[in-house]
This record gives C-alpha cells, sequence and structure tokens, in this order.
C-alpha cells in the first residue's frame, strides 16, 4: 500500500490514526509534534502526510508552508478539531489535499486517505482573496480533481447547520462548480474559477464565476432537462454518464439565478425556512 508519516502530539489520536491505517496496509511512520514531522517530511518521501494543526514548537499549517517555500511537494490531510476560517483557509492556501474535523470515522478516515494517495499533484495553488468568516473568496484552479477538495474546506465553515442543510448545500456546490470547471473552463488548469461564499444569520450564499464565455440553456442538448433524452447525446459524444447536475442543484437549495451570460451562478440556501421532515 502507501507510505505514510502521521503527526499528532496527542497520544491517544496518534495511536488510533495509525491503528486504522495500518489495518488498511499502509506503512506508518509517526511524529509527535511539528518540529520533527518538518524534519522526517524534509529528509524522506512519503505517500501521505496526516497531520495535526494544533502541535508543540511548529503547528500542522507552518509544517505545510516551510515545505512549500522549500519546493517540496507533499500531499496532506490537515486533521483537526478547529473548525475557524483562518485555520480551514490556512489549510488550503497551503495546499492541503482534504481537511477533516475530529473525531473522525475509521470508514471515513479509510476513504478520505485512499482519496488523498490517489488525488493527482495539486499544480497551481488555490488563492484566498478573502478570509472572513462570513466573506470568504477564492480563485481555484480550473481542474475536476479541485472540486471534491475545496468543497471538503468550505463545508467546515458550517459545522453549525443540521448535517441535512450541510449535505444539500455541498451537493449543490459540488454540481455547479464541477459545470463551471467542466464546460465553462474547459477544464483549462490555467484558468481560475472565482468562488464566494458569503453567510448571514438568515442564509447561505455562493457565487460561482468560471472564465468561460457562458452558454445558452437550450444549447445544451447533453444535460438533462425533461426526460432522459440527453443520455444518449452524452453517449454519442462520448461523455461520462449524468448530466442532471442543474436540476439537481436546483432542488437542493432554494434559490438560483445565472447571469445573463450565463457563465456565473448564485444560489441560496435560507437558514430561517423549516426543513423539510
Amino acid at each position: 500500500m502507501a507510505r505514510l508519516l502521521v503527526a499528532d502530539d496527542d497520544p491517544g489520536v496518534r495511536q488510533y490514526l495509525v491503528t486504522v491505517l495500518e489495518r488498511d496496509g499502509h506503512t506508518i511512520t509517526i511524529a509527535q509534534d511539528g518540529q520533527e514531522a518538518y524534519e522526517k517530511l524534509r529528509d524522506a518521501d512519503f505517500d501521505l502526510v496526516v497531520i495535526d494543526v494544533h502541535m508543540p514548537k511548529l503547528t500542522g499549517l507552518e509544517v505545510l508552508e516551510r515545505l512549500r517555500q522549500e519546493g517540496r511537494d507533499v500531499k496532506a490531510i490537515v486533521l483537526t478539531g478547529d473548525d475557524t476560517s483562518e485555520v480551514v483557509l490556512g489549510a488550503a492556501e497551503r495546499q492541503a489535499i482534504r481537511y477533516l474535523a475530529k473525531p473522525i470515522r475509521p470508514d471515513t478516515l479509510t476513504a478520505q486517505v485512499q482519496a488523498s494517495i490517489s488525488a493527482k499533484p495539486t499544480g497551481r495553488p488555490i488563492r484566498v482573496v478573502s478570509a472572513k468568516r462570513d466573506w470568504v473568496e477564492l480563485l481555484v484552479p480550473c481542474s475536476l480533481d479541485a472540486v471534491e477538495r475545496v468543497r471538503s474546506f468550505l463545508v467546515h465553515l458550517d459545522t453549525d447547520l443540521s448535517e441535512s442543510r450541510r449535505e444539500a448545500i455541498g451537493q449543490a456546490f459540488h454540481e455547479l462548480l464541477s459545470n463551471a470547471i467542466e464546460w465553462g473552463a474547459e477544464a483549462d488548469h490555467s484558468r481560475d474559477v472565482r468562488i464566494a461564499y458569503l453567510r448571514t444569520r438568515r442564509m447561505v450564499l455562493y457565487r460561482i464565476a468560471d472564465p468561460g464565455p457562458g452558454f445558452r440553456s437550450e444549447e445544451l442538448a447533453h444535460a438533462a432537462s425533461e426526460g432522459l433524452d440527453h443520455l444518449r447525446v452524452r453517449e454519442e459524444m462520448g461523455l461520462r454518464p449524468g448530466g442532471f447536475g442543474m436540476l439537481l442543484a436546483r432542488a437542493l437549495v432554494d434559490e438560483l439565478v445565472y447571469n445573463q451570460a450565463q457563465n456565473e451562478v448564485i444560489f441560496v440556501k435560507y437558514l430561517d425556512l423549516e426543513e423539510p421532515s
């Protein structure tokens, strides 16, 4: 399997991570503080590091920042109980692949580690334009590999919401960002999609702006509108199964609006409406 570094100053958490990951067949090296983690990552190659944020000597984010400045390409999962916007977005800026909150279920850890090992190199960085808790803006490279990565960070800004609301927001975001990258930007890794997240007492709002020229809905024969005719079109075009993204997103949120060119979309989930039972 893979060679992993587990870095956490809490002996109980560290042993839990090691037990789960060794059971999955990985070879594990441990670090008990940030300085030890930095030295081991500097001096040896690992397929992935699972690293805590708040550790003695160096924080997990400081470790990743040092390695980034030295040109070391390290795949990292940031694992912490701290979901402040500074920590969440700091992990994104330092090119962590996933951000996971403690405590974490064994099956979730197994799945996220495997997905992170399989992920392609991050390439161009995510850039944080605004890191206010209630107003976040990111510039994200137009790569489909970035979609779940960005979602794993932003979902932690809504930990006070119910699981059903978080899931609805996250799924709508995933579908619309995938469309923006795949169709709006044609998955051109040299370009960025701009994402804004706004949070008020009564709503969560996302704005996704892709760098493409836009589209007309009637031209999207490969996307679902009514019936399943689009599946035949997708097969003829050699596209992956799907095409339900916009329909699904509309069903999950309360408002969804495109601009005239249809290269920018805003969706809103109201927080003062009663959730369906």
